[in-house]
Formats: structure tokens, C-alpha cells, sequence
């Protein structure tokens, strides 16, 4: 309520706005539908099995629980990078980035697949030895964490909280298409990842919200299923099977050096995220 307040006040409230607000939720919706179908249960039935196989027998309390939400905010931070760096993993996390807004509502916007990967991310903790639900609450809490970031309402914080966590700075900057914004800040609750692996970015400059080409709609289904229509036209449009196998796994955009070449694109530096048609 509060930002759609502030944007009556900057005289930004539109029909478009409210759309694209609405979205949001419905593909809420959809991805909590497709997870109470099958996700859930793939995801328990994968921890319960790796938990037969566990190294430790890691107790459940205070400083386990610290423990558990650091390592899982590690995970998240490697879960999020490999969903921009593979082709096959940003069909459906581009729908995450694909509003051209930048509110709390974006927060619960979420593709199809979002939840199937992260089983694979944080399953290696069950197999070290934590208990599997304290695995899901930790994993709950990096993402209950990055909710109030997905806001304009907040500059940027006092700089030792700047320097160690994740602020709405930190993850507007991650929504950017300006080119130095691509690709950075992957962190959930602690910038401190991305500052270690050569990811993080300054917020320095107006933030330009969505991905590159914009999705021009604001029907959920066109926004829910628009990554994985524009991963299939990139694969259809390969004539060789290896170069199409090459466009799943490789980065958004990648394009076989010939044909990059041959079509004059921009540097990787430049990549409007999500363009699907430049190389890496």
C-alpha cells in the first residue's frame, strides 16, 4: 500500500502499473500450484533419502541454526548465480526479473521451475548431516530475508551494513539492465559472497528494471512461460544438435562464435540480460 502511494505521488500509478502488479501474484499462484502438485514432495523425498546417507548426525539448536543459515545463504548465493549463468536455469528465473517495476510485489514473482533447482543446491547439507527441516527453515529464511529488499522506499543504509548484508541498494542493482549492473549481486541476506567471487556492483547510477528485450505484456501466462518461449526459438534456431544442447547450459545469449560474428553483436560486457542472442 505504502508504494503504491508513493507512485500516486509521483504520478507513475497506471492501469500498466496495476497489470503488472497484478502478475505478480497470479504467477505467485501458478508456482505455488505447480509446487504443491510436485515439488514438495520431490523435495522431502530427496532430503529424506540423502539424510539415510549422511556423514554427521548434526544436533538441532542455537548454534547449528547460525551455522545452517550461513551455509545455506552460501548456497544460495552459488543456486542464484548458476539460474543467470545457464541458460536452461534463467528460462525460468527471468520471469523473477522480467518487471519493468521495482516493488515488493516483484518479490513473489516467480517462474515455473524456480523451486526444482534449489533441491539439488542444499541437499548437500542434508548429506553432511543437518537435519533436513532445519535445512528448509534456513533455506526459508534466505528467501523470506530478500522480500523487503524489492523496494525504492530505502536508500542505501549505514556503509557497515552496506558492507556485510543485502539492502534494497545491493538488489535493485541485481534487477538492473544497465550494463554494469548485469550479472551482480547474487547474494540473499550477506553481500559479503559476491564481494569474495568478484560479483558485487555499487548501486551508482538510476537503475533501468526488467530484462533486455522487455516482455511487453502483462498477462501471466505470457510473463510466466516467456523465458522458456524465448530458450526454445534460441535452440530451434541452431541447425547443429551440439550447438543446440550448447545454448541449454551455456550463458543467456550464447551463440556459437561463427554466427556471433557474423552477426555483429555486442560485447559480453554489455549483455542485456535475458536477450537471448548475444555471446558469452
Amino acid at each position: 500500500t505504502v508504494e503504491l502511494v508513493r507512485y500516486a505521488l509521483r504520478k507513475r500509478l497506471n492501469w500498466r502499473l496495476a497489470g503488472d502488479t497484478a502478475t505478480n501474484f497470479v504467477t505467485q499462484a501458478f508456482f505455488v500450484g505447480l509446487g504443491l502438485l510436485l515439488f514438495y514432495a520431490f523435495y522431502l523425498a530427496t532430503f529424506s533419502v540423502a539424510s539415510g546417507f549422511a556423514l554427521f548426525n548434526i544436533p538441532v539448536n542455537g548454534v547449528t541454526l547460525v551455522i545452517a543459515v550461513l551455509l545455506a545463504d552460501f548456497m544460495y548465493y552459488w543456486e542464484h548465480r548458476f539460474s543467470h549463468r545457464v541458460a536452461a536455469a534463467w528460462a525460468t528465473h527471468t520471469v523473477h526479473h522480467s518487471s519493468p517495476n521495482f516493488n515488493m510485489s516483484v518479490a513473489y514473482r516467480f517462474g515455473p521451475m524456480d523451486a526444482f533447482r534449489s533441491v539439488f543446491f542444499y541437499v548437500p547439507l542434508v548429506l553432511v548431516g543437518f537435519n533436513p527441516y532445519l535445512v528448509l527453515f534456513a533455506e526459508a529464511f534466505v528467501l523470506a530475508y530478500q522480500v523487503v529488499l524489492h523496494t525504492e522506499l530505502v536508500g542505501k543504509l549505514p556503509r557497515p551494513i552496506e558492507w556485510l548484508m543485502n539492502t534494497p541498494s545491493h538488489h535493485r542493482v541485481h534487477h538492473g539492465t544497465n550494463a554494469p549492473y548485469v550479472d551482480k549481486n547474487y547474494g540473499g541476506v550477506f553481500i559479503i559472497w559476491d564481494r569474495l567471487f568478484g560479483t558485487f556492483a555499487e548501486e551508482t547510477e538510476k537503475v533501468e528494471f526488467g530484462v533486455s528485450p522487455q516482455v511487453e505484456s502483462v498477462n501471466p501466462f505470457v510473463v510466466f512461460f516467456h523465458g522458456f518461449a524465448r530458450l526454445w526459438r534460441a535452440v530451434r534456431a541452431e541447425p547443429r544438435f551440439s550447438d543446440k544442447l550448447r545454448v541449454l547450459v551455456k550463458p543467456p545469449g550464447w551463440k556459437p562464435k561463427t554466427r556471433a560474428a557474423t552477426a555483429g553483436v555486442i560485447a559480453r560486457g554489455q549483455r542485456p540480460r535475458g536477450s537471448l542472442s548475444t555471446p558469452s
